[in-house]
């Protein structure tokens, strides 16, 4: 169940090495550039509060000197350009040096006073909430970080007085803030514009260091292309300036052109020994064609001697005449398909397979009158019309006559009687088309793979009797291969159909 649904579910595209390769380029400088801009912020950002903490160490020191000091001087006007009251000032923010965003509050015998200056220099009361934020800093004289409301953040330091009051002490952070910020954004742009580069860069670099593997992958495919399966075989090799074997590309080429070269010897010496069987079995079956033939003629001249026999020398003189025929034909066949492995030239003749097809049928129906033939042929064919179409092919007549002879000897020895086998002929202008189509039980699925291949028999219970060689469809495979065309068959029971396409006469 989990294999089916392993099945069923749709598998992702994998990226290629290449994409692979850039993309954790990048991930890396980005990573890295992260890390850095990070450091750097950090860094910038622990360098602006130390800046920030001495403002206020000395602010703080200011206040504390003018609350023990007793000194007045002019205060900072209200927003409304009023001068305060003075008891509602904390003491130090009428101190000169105290800027901008400077708050103080002041807690002395249980009365709170504070305020803050705003960014046009002008006085402003802290409210009651942020008051409350203040006066709960420690007062240990460090600086710390508070968050008032409105203000937002904020650098404060908390003392106690000789007297035993509170006095708190603040710098605004928004300047340091901005600053980092800034610094972020810039960083930020930085980052977009060398991951960028670094993709551009990475991407180049990537595809010049992998052309060597790509020259290697193209050198296998175009060996995976070549017709292995017969015939001398010469295999590509990996370029030398791509077997270096100090790069890793370079290895993996030199174990290519290792592999190649152990498939180049094991085709050569399959090449050199299937050389030797053909010519082995040409030569025997040219060498058995005389003896049989001279078996046969002694048998047929022992069975017309004058002088009386024995019925049974007669029935035997019989048997070995038959035998020696059947030989004959055997022996013919291995004689052709060796002169066909070979490549022995065919004739070169136009050939019309419409009348080929005329003359198969009718022998076949004289050799089994216990099946139905039909011939299906171009409309015009019967009645000699000019405007039917050809169904020329230029080769040899005998062996494409022998095809058609093998295909309907085929379906009468592999079907049983009143079986109806359709032969049709048909063309578009380019190929021509034969189909010999029975009704009959169609072919096991165990021999389909291996139709076409020597020797392959049906089964005994298909065809009693039937003395076939295996050698029939290899051979009208053979010959429709040396013409250039296809075979196929098509053994759906009920409906067994082979199907011969040939090129066309121009």
């Amino acid at each position: 169940m989990s294999g089916a649904l392993a099945a069923a579910r749709p598998r992702t595209a994998r990226w290629t090495l290449r994409r692979r390769l850039v993309a954790l380029l990048i991930g890396l400088v980005a990573t890295v550039a992260a890390l850095m801009a990070a450091a750097s912020t950090l860094a910038l950002r622990g360098t602006l509060v130390a800046q920030l903490d001495e403002r206020l160490i000395a602010s703080s020191e200011r206040a504390g000197d003018a609350q023990r000091d007793g000194e007045l001087p002019e205060p900072p006007l209200l927003s409304d350009g009023s001068l305060p009251d003075r008891g509602d000032l904390p003491p130090g923010l009428e101190t000169p040096g105290q800027g901008a965003g400077t708050l103080t509050l002041e807690v002395r015998d249980g009365v709170v006073r504070s305020g803050y200056i705003d960014q046009e220099g002008a006085f402003q009361p802290l409210t009651d909430e942020q008051e409350s934020v203040l006066s709960e800093v420690v007062a240990d004289g460090r600086p710390a970080t508070v968050e008032l409301d409105a203000l937002g953040g904020y650098r404060v330091v908390a003392v106690t007085t000789e007297g035993g009051d509170l006095l708190v002490t603040g710098l605004s952070l928004d300047e340091a803030s901005a600053v980092v910020q800034a610094y972020l954004i810039g960083e930020g742009l930085v980052l977009a514009a060398g991951i960028t580069i670094a993709a551009a860069a990475g991407t180049a670099l990537v595809r010049r260091e992998l052309r060597p593997l790509e020259r290697v992958a193209a050198t296998a495919t175009r060996v995976s292309e070549q017709p292995l399966e017969r015939g001398e075989v010469t295999l590509q090799r990996v370029p030398e300036a791509d077997t270096d074997p100090g790069t890793e590309v370079g290895q993996v080429g030199a174990a290519l052109n290792r592999m190649l070269g152990h498939v180049e010897g094991a085709l050569a010496a399959r090449h050199e020994s299937e050389t030797q069987v053909r010519q082995f079995v040409a030569d025997a079956s040219h060498e058995l064609r005389t003896p049989l033939a001279s078996i046969r003629g002694y048998a047929e001249l022992v069975r017309r001697l004058p002088d009386a026999m024995p019925d049974d020398a007669l029935r035997a003189m019989e048997r070995v005449e038959s035998e020696s025929r059947r030989m004959t034909a055997l022996v013919e066949d291995m004689l052709l398909l060796a002169r066909l492995d070979a490549g022995r030239a065919l004739d070169g003749a136009e050939v019309d397979l419409a009348a080929l097809a005329v003359d198969a049928v009718s022998d076949a129906h004289v050799a089994g009158r216990d099946h139905v033939w039909q011939l299906d042929l171009p409309a015009g064919d019967d009645d000699e019309d000019e405007d039917a179409p050809a169904c020329t092919v230029l080769g040899d007549d005998h062996r494409l006559r022998q095809v058609l002879v093998n295909l309907l000897s085929n379906a009468r020895v592999h079907t049983p009687a009143g079986t109806t086998v359709v032969t049709s002929v048909r063309t578009d202008g380019t190929t021509v088309t034969v189909q010999v189509r029975d009704d009959g039980p169609g072919i096991p699925e165990e021999l389909r793979p291996r139709l076409f291949q020597r020797f392959t028999r049906g089964d005994a219970a298909r065809s009693p009797g039937a003395g076939s060689t295996g050698l029939g469809l290899a051979i009208v495979a053979a010959v429709v291969a040396a013409h250039g065309g296809t075979i196929t068959a098509d053994g759906t029971p009920g409906a067994t159909t082979f199907t011969v396409r040939l090129p066309a006469a121009p």
